[in-house]
């Protein structure tokens, strides 16, 4: 691919440094996506020019006409704190006539509403957990048809925001106090789930029209304490030393092929049915029986060169490099 210019769009905190030289691990993983997108970009000959966006749109539209980038590269996760908004910042590049990698604004809002997306695949007859969205300044009250135990969490935040083992509740006085947690402390709806007891897939997909499906990959917990369950809390995502203290890593899932069939299937329809495109990646539960559960869609998840999809992409044959070239050339066929 010929040289271009990439204006990198992500939260100010975020916007990474020339060099990782005199950082700690623990600095590091805070922008490390931020710092591997740019670095790999401009190592393969793009201009990269980070731009850090907040609540203000403005911005946007100075750098569009100034820099006059060939794609944006779309690292937001929110707007104005909200993760909700960020399909409005693809909307507006849109309106721009700006050409930017990842998922498209409708693809976003269905896939952000956890609720409406399993709403639609459980109509498509794709195995969910059942659940029950349970709203801000309402009554909490458990729907006979939801067995315990259940696992509740934000309706709308991502990365394991408020996951924890508590999460975990097994009587309905525990997910009173669970869902008033996420209410306060979050500040978002509460979407509650029947807890699946299996092992945490993840695949990655990518393409417009035509799409790839990557390989299984899987989220491994070695010495966990005893009598904690095996889900990806927000400790499990974002702490490095806890990650290392309990074995938690992520490595090739072993499916038969029978399995590894289904998977890869019922991740292609996912992606369609939720109006997917440029890449993401679908998140599981499969039970010791084989049953596959939907747990979340995730458009424009973590790309990190350490990550979960970069790995899987790896394993398929397709280098970092290669990666976030499929995504920018993806970003430009799709046009604007």
């Amino acid at each position: 691919m010929k040289s271009r210019r990439v204006l990198l769009l992500c939260h100010p905190d975020f916007i990474p440094p020339e060099s990782k030289g005199g950082f700690s691990e623990e600095d590091v993983n805070v922008w490390k996506t931020e710092y591997d997108v740019a670095s790999t970009l401009r190592g393969l000959g793009h201009e990269v020019r980070p731009l850090g966006v907040v609540d203000e749109l403005t911005p946007i539209r100075r750098a569009v006409e100034e820099f006059k980038p060939h794609i944006v590269f779309n690292l937001l996760e929110e707007f104005a704190g909200l993760p909700e908004l960020d399909q409005h910042v693809v909307s507006y590049l849109e309106l721009l006539g700006v050409k930017y990698t990842g998922c498209n604004p409708g693809g976003l809002v269905l896939a952000r509403g956890k609720g409406i997306a399993k709403k639609l695949l459980t109509y498509h007859r794709i195995a969910t957990p059942a659940f029950a969205v349970f709203p801000r300044n309402r009554r909490v009250r458990r729907p006979r048809a939801l067995k315990l135990p259940l696992i509740v969490k934000s309706l709308v935040e991502e990365s394991s925001m408020g996951i924890s083992q508590a999460s975990i509740v097994d009587s309905d006085e525990k997910l009173e106090q669970r869902v008033k947690f996420v209410h306060e402390s979050i500040g978002t709806d509460a979407i509650v789930e029947e807890y699946i007891e299996g092992r945490e897939l993840y695949v990655g997909i990518f393409g417009n029209k035509r799409t790839t499906v990557l390989p299984t990959w899987e989220l491994v917990f070695e010495n966990l304490p005893a009598g904690s369950a095996a889900i990806a809390t927000e400790k499990v995502k974002h702490d490095i030393a806890a990650q290392k203290r309990w074995g938690i890593f992520h490595v090739a899932a072993e499916l038969d092929e029978p399995q590894e069939a289904a998977v890869q299937r019922t991740t292609k329809r996912i992606y369609r049915i939720l109006q997917l495109d440029g890449y993401a990646r679908i998140d599981y539960r499969l039970t010791p029986d084989g049953q596959l559960y939907f747990l979340e869609a995730n458009p424009n998840p973590e790309i990190a060169a350490s990550e979960e999809l970069a790995s899987s992409a790896n394993a398929a044959g397709m280098s970092y490099p290669q990666l976030l070239e499929k995504i920018v050339r993806l970003g430009l066929r799709r046009g604007a």
